[in-house]
């Protein structure tokens, strides 16, 4: 089973976070290099990919869906929380998931990072670079939990750590 590191965010700025689940990254989780042996594993463990590419440049969250990023080559510096948040480097075999509701922006990346994008199913992802309304944090609170881990599947560290935390 993969351990985690776990990064508990605060509201910052305009950008929500998420107040009851933590970010998770997961070093040297997924295979370098192969996208497709990638998106099989996600999809194997209940999380659909969506795209290939990178983190939008600009400060974003989103609010319908938690989010996994999965480096398959290249390594990027992020920028967590908004503006003047937590910043995290992420490198080929990592992955990141990311709560709803969590900011996240690209500061820097080599000209070799890919991302696998992913998300779980039956949930679809927005954009929201705005200060959440009520509504809106209200549509973060509401999204559910995932079936499983995105690399160990349902008894995996994200099932363990996001119950405790829900």
């Amino acid at each position: 089973m993969s351990e985690p590191e776990t990064l508990m965010l605060s509201p910052n700025g305009w950008v929500p976070n998420n107040p009851a689940l933590p970010v998770l990254l997961y070093r040297r989780a997924v295979p370098a290099g192969d996208p497709d042996e990638i998106e099989e594993t996600l999809r194997r463990n209940g999380w659909r990919p969506d795209w290939r590419d990178g983190v939008y440049p600009y400060h974003h969250y989103h609010s319908t869906a938690h989010e996994a990023l999965a480096c398959s080559s290249g390594d990027a510096e992020l920028m967590l929380a908004g503006e003047d948040g937590r910043p995290m480097r992420i490198e080929a075999g990592d992955l990141l998931v990311l709560p709803a509701g969590t900011g996240h922006c690209r500061i820097r990346a080599s000209d070799d990072f890919l991302l696998v994008g992913a998300y779980p199913q039956g949930q679809d992802w927005d954009v929201c670079r705005t200060e959440a309304d009520s509504a809106t944090l209200a549509r973060i609170a509401a999204v559910p939990l995932p079936t499983g881990d995105p690399i160990d599947g349902p008894e995996g560290s994200l099932m363990q750590l996001w119950r405790k935390h829900a």
